[in-house]
Formats: C-alpha cells, sequence, structure tokens
C-alpha cells in the first residue's frame, strides 16, 4: 500500500508567550503544498522570510532548538515540530508573527489539539521514509549524552533520563511507533529544577516561564527567603512549596513525565532532518545539542545514500596512462606531477588517480606532526587531470600547454593524509572554449 502525504485542511492559530524572550506571539500553521516539508515565516520582519526548518539551520540549542535564516531566528521550534511530526504531517507553513514559538502549557497537546480540530487531508505524492539500514551511534562525553539509532520498521524511541536527582531518579520512557505520540508523549510538559531558575534567569532565559508552562522540580528544602527571593525575581506572589516535591505543588500527568518530555523534543529535534524516519532510536541523557548532532548525521547518512561515492575498484587494474604516458602529455615534473595513473578516459570524461605517500614533498613543512595534502595541490592534481583529457583530444599533444584558469566555490569535505588514495573524476560540461595555440 502506496502512503501518501498529508498536510492540514485547513489554517489553525495559537497564541501565547515565549518560554524564553517572554514576548506574546500568535502563530498560524496553514496548509502547504507536497514536497514543501516545513517552514517557518517571520510574518513581523521585514519582507516576512522563510526559515526552513532544516537542522543545518540550527544556531543555539541552550534550553530549546533555534533556526536561523534571511537573518532572522526562530526560537523553541521543538514541540510545534514534534506536534506536527507527531500527528504525520508532512508538509505546512507554519507563519508566526514574533522570535518564539508560543510555549503554551510546555507541552504539544495545544498544538495537537489544533490539529485534530482542523484535521488533516491527503495529498497526491507518495510519502517517503528513510529507512535506515545500519547502525547509527552518536556520543557527547562532555554532556554524557549517548544516542543510537538501529534499524527497525517504525519510528520508534526509548529514553533513559539521569539528573543525579533524589527527585527524578532515573527514568525510562518509550513510545512503540508513531502512532502512540498523541495518546501517549504530546501531553508531556518540560520541565527544570528550582535550583537552575535563578541562573537561566539572569542569563536572559525563560522571561516567559511559570509554573502554568513548566514543570519545575525542587529536590532540596527550599528557605522561606529563598522562596520570596524568586517571587521578586519572577513578580508572582504565589510560589510554594513543601518540602521537596513540585513548585506549587503541581501534579504529574505521567509519573515518568520528564523522561516521556525529553522523548517530545527528541522528535522535534529529529524533525528538522526533513524526512520522516523509520528507526528504533535509543537515547541516554538526551538533551537539543545531541538531538541537534544526531539529527546532523542522519542527514548527512541520507545524502550518502542519495549520492553514494562512486565506485571505482572495476578501474584500478585497467590503467589507460601509468605515469610515463602521463608525462608524455603534460609538462610537469617532479615534485609537481600529482597524477600517477589516468584509469579511463572518453570523449567528456576522465578520471585519474593520485597515491599519497609520507615521503610527498610538501609534508615536511605543512602540518608538521599531523600530515595533510594542501587543499591547493588537491585542486591542482584535479586540474592535471583535467588537462589529460583537454590534450587527448588533440592531435599532436606534445606541442600544447593547458593552464588552470579559475575554479569557483571549492569545498573540501575531509582531508587527504599519508596512504589516502585519491580519485579524481571529472565531466566536461561545455564543450573546450576558446582555440588551442601552439
Amino acid at each position: 500500500m502506496i502512503e501518501k502525504q498529508k498536510t492540514l485542511k485547513a489554517p489553525v492559530t495559537v497564541s501565547g508567550v515565549g518560554l524564553h524572550t517572554g514576548e506574546f506571539v500568535s502563530l498560524t500553521i496553514k496548509p502547504a503544498k507536497e514536497n514543501h516539508g516545513y517552514k517557518f515565516q517571520r510574518i513581523d520582519a521585514p519582507g516576512q522570510p522563510i526559515v526552513n526548518a532544516d537542522v543545518d539551520n540550527v544556531v543555539c540549542t541552550e534550553r530549546g532548538t533555534t533556526i536561523e535564516q534571511s537573518g532572522v531566528r526562530v526560537h523553541t521550534t521543538e514541540h510545534v515540530l514534534a506536534s506536527l511530526y507527531g500527528m504525520q504531517i508532512d508538509n505546512a507553513l507554519i507563519e508566526i508573527d514574533g522570535p518564539e514559538v508560543p510555549i503554551l502549557d510546555g507541552s504539544a497537546q495545544p498544538f495537537v489539539n489544533a490539529i485534530i480540530e482542523t484535521g488533516s487531508q491527503e495529498q497526491e505524492a507518495e510519502k517517503k521514509y528513510f529507512h535506515l539500514k545500519t547502525n547509527v551511534k552518536f556520543e557527547d562525553v562532555k554532556r554524557r549524552a549517548e544516542i543510537l539509532a538501529v534499524p527497525d520498521e517504525e519510528m520508534r524511541v526509548t529514553v533513559m533520563v539521569d539528573y543525579n536527582s533524589p527527585l527524578l531518579g532515573t527514568q525510562h520512557a518509550s513510545m512503540y511507533n508513531i502512532r502512540e505520540f498523541q495518546s501517549d508523549i504530546a501531553y508531556c510538559r518540560t520541565f527544570v529544577f528550582l535550583r537552575e531558575i535563578e541562573f537561566l534567569f539572569r542569563k536572559g532565559l525563560i522571561k516567559g516561564g511559570d509554573v502554568n508552562n513548566a514543570i519545575v522540580m525542587v529536590d532540596k528544602a527550599v528557605p522561606e527567603e529563598e522562596l520570596q527571593k524568586l517571587r521578586t525575581l519572577f513578580n508572582k506572589p504565589k510560589i510554594e512549596i513543601k518540602g521537596v516535591g513540585y513548585l506549587n505543588n503541581v501534579e504529574l500527568r505521567y509519573e515518568n513525565e520528564p523522561a516521556r518530555h525529553k522523548l517530545l523534543d527528541i522528535i522535534g529535534d529529529i524533525a528538522l532532518v526533513g524526512v520522516p524516519i523509520k528507526a528504533h532510536i535509543l537515547a541516554a541523557r538526551p538533551g537539543h545539542a545531541s538531538n541537534v548532532d544526531f539529527a546532523r548525521k542522519i542527514k548527512e547518512l541520507i545524502k550518502r545514500e542519495k549520492n553514494p561515492t562512486p565506485n571505482f575498484d572495476h578501474l584500478l587494474d585497467k590503467v589507460v596512462l601509468d605515469i610515463e604516458g602521463i608525462s608524455k602529455l603534460l609538462p610537469h615534473r617532479y615534485p609537481f606531477l600529482l597524477i600517477d595513473k589516468i584509469l579511463e578516459i572518453g570523449e567528456s570524461n576522465v578520471v585519474g588517480l593520485k597515491n599519497v605517500t609520507m615521503n610527498e614533498f610538501y609534508f615536511q613543512g605543512h602540518f608538521p606532526g599531523n600530515p595533510v595534502m594542501p587543499g591547493v595541490l588537491l585542486v591542482e592534481a584535479m586540474a592535471q587531470t583535467g588537462g589529460i583529457l583537454a590534450l587527448s583530444s588533440v592531435p599532436d599533444p606534445h606541442n600544447y600547454l593547458t593552464y588552470f584558469m579559475k575554479i569557483d566555490q571549492v569545498k573540501f569535505k575531509q582531508k587527504v593524509v599519508p596512504g589516502d588514495t585519491v580519485i579524481f573524476k571529472l565531466d566536461l560540461i561545455p564543450p573546450f572554449a576558446g582555440e588551442f595555440a601552439t
């Protein structure tokens, strides 16, 4: 059975204050066309710029996930994105008239209720999942966070949290498939320890914080003078606690509500990958920083699967030109002849090879103790490979020289070190420009 993409039947609006900015904002989730994904639009900013809900746009993960594009930011994106992802909405435009998604009651439930109220509709395009095929592991030693994803036929999440708190203890939460999000996860609120509040407030965060939009946990007795200090700090006269427990004696919706909320945050941050995932994600002590770093690994894996690294193994034994043949075409000589073999050559393509060894001249002074082949020489080796293609198309190639003119938008994705083999594959896009002259 082919599963189709979904969007909303009609726009829905929710309003409230932002947890960290304290600004009152209205947010409207609108239907969007197929393959649109999730996008925010800051309708309060000049030109009403779009901010794609993309992990590559994340600029801050302190007590929430912030994305930025076109010079504007959207703070605390995780709850509304978790709601859309959890309710299996694929395409939505999220208009917002301020810098931060409203915190509402600290959970995803108000967004979910709004989505249920308006309903969803199928679209014509097929829903395309990313099926994880191999284990993916992430570890942040500093934050003691570990995340492992393993192949699964569902979107399944298992979470463990441990804050060395006698109140919270070690908690676990599980979601066996995305269809459980609405009933088991969406209702769980964000939480904070009372001992963290003043520090966060002094840093300019939680300006919209309130006992009505977060669970405030108190894991040790608080003197009355400390409570009075908090009442003054937040201008809230009704801050109370009786012993160890929760501020203003808030009742938990689930015994493991904090762990379930951490699971909710993972879903909201994973939504930034941009495609629904089928995998079992197991997370220990996760936070927004680790969630986002893990999401980046998943997105990079998706990119590699869409554009796999070419396999040239079948060419390694089919050498078209060895070093002697190359020397007959190119004027370059040691130490500036930077390709060892030509593996393939056609009318509009060429494949060259360079074996990088420790005795290359440039390793003597370039990053001593950490040998890395200079990027400029990688570009030169690639240019020499292209020169072979150019000279192979003219009669009497030894009568010509090739010159490297320019290159645009160069990016190196990983370093080249001794022991590596670099393969250059070049395709000629337009015909050779200009004239050959002797």
